[in-house]
């Protein structure tokens, strides 16, 4: 299960690069991204180090990783990203949108797309982490068909959880 080009209706989901550092430093610079999540903005050497190794790989044969820059198909800029850790048939979620474009349902349109196109790989389990403060994550999180578990993580983030939806409409289209 390779990571490919996705598109949704408004965005074009593309594989990470490590050059996609520099456009990503000034989504990502935004001190409010990082109330709920902790640190702070990334400099540019920063990203281009975790973005080195998010493209390595794990490094581990029963773990894939799955990255993708979310950009606007209408000006192919970049507007956040949204991940994937999957093991067996288990994908843990992300997903972030840079300040500038949030409230706009990038989030939703990205993270749909994800869990759309790993379940028609065949994940049969989807997780999300979610700061039980974080209003907009927990709205995606429902969006997408996760459910609160009630279990909290060791950050105390809370866990969503759920399944494939046959009724969750359009698959993003590979590009």
């Amino acid at each position: 299960m390779s990571t490919g080009v996705l598109r949704t209706e408004r965005l074009l989901l593309t594989p990470l690069r490590v050059g996609d550092a520099r456009e990503m430093v000034g989504v990502l610079a935004d001190p409010e991204l990082y109330v709920f999540t902790g640190g702070q903005p990334p400099t540019l050497e920063d990203l281009t180090t975790l973005y080195r190794s998010q493209v390595a790989g794990p490094g581990q044969g029963d773990e894939l990783w799955h990255n993708w820059i979310l950009r606007s198909v209408v000006t192919n800029t970049a507007v956040g990203f949204v991940q994937a850790t999957v093991v067996g048939d288990s994908a843990d979620l992300a997903w972030v949108v840079g300040g500038d474009w949030q409230g706009q349902g990038f989030a939703k349109e990205g993270a749909a797309a994800l869990k759309g196109w790993l379940a028609s790989s065949g994940t049969e389990h989807f997780a999300a982490h979610v700061h039980p403060e974080h209003v907009a994550s927990q709205r995606v999180a429902a969006a997408i068909g996760l459910r609160r578990s009630g279990e909290i993580d060791e950050d105390d983030e809370e866990i969503w959880t759920g399944h494939p939806d046959p009724h969750q409409g359009e698959r993003p289209l590979v590009v």
